[in-house]
């Protein structure tokens, strides 16, 4: 008799779960949705109306290959066209955002970007090969000189955050692991 029953029970009791799993993904989403926007408090912790993207999000991922080496000289056109840092990378970033208001001398962090330099605080770097380029990213790499010294150097620059943000990704021997995210500065 047990057995008789046992069967259609479970199979009641499996009509009858609810759980999230087991639910169309788009009932899923519309609840999460519905949640959050239960759970808003206004003047708490609404989200801030931010304006939309005018500039896509970069891809930064970048598998650097230690089998390119920089070239001695810069490579034919390098600063122009294609061979050129983009016009949407180039302009004024800062590391501190105060920096961009600084006086020139005094802005330890700004970084100022044409279409074939990158000019810090005590350094510049000037473009040599271009191993990547897109409207919103470039991977290339860099001579640089300052404080007396000269390096080569490889680097990602690629826009996040709509364009506000340069993240700086270097490469090879004694380069950060982490990226660096700098803020455009007002023009």
């Amino acid at each position: 008799m047990m057995k008789q029953w046992t069967i259609p029970a479970l199979l009641l009791l499996g009509a009858c779960s609810d759980s999230e799993s087991e639910r169309a993904p788009a009932e899923v989403a519309d609840d999460g949705a519905a949640t959050a926007a239960r759970d808003v408090v206004p003047g708490e912790n609404a989200p801030s109306s931010i304006a939309p993207p005018t500039v896509p999000d970069a891809d930064l991922a970048y598998a650097a290959d230690p089998a390119v080496r920089a070239p001695a000289a810069p490579d034919a056109g390098i600063g122009t066209g294609d061979r050129a840092i983009p016009a949407a990378i180039q302009g004024r970033w800062a590391l501190k955002a105060e920096d961009c208001a600084a006086r020139k001398g005094t802005d330890l962090t700004a970084l100022v970007i044409d279409a074939r330099t990158l000019r810090f605080f005590e350094s510049a770097g000037d473009l040599v090969q271009v191993r990547d380029r897109r409207a919103n990213r470039i991977v290339a790499d860099y001579r640089f000189s300052g404080e007396g010294q000269e390096w080569h150097q490889m680097m990602l620059l690629g826009l996040a955050d709509g364009g506000r943000v340069l993240v700086r990704r270097d490469y090879g021997e004694g380069a950060d692991p982490q990226p660096l995210r700098y803020t455009r500065c007002a023009a």
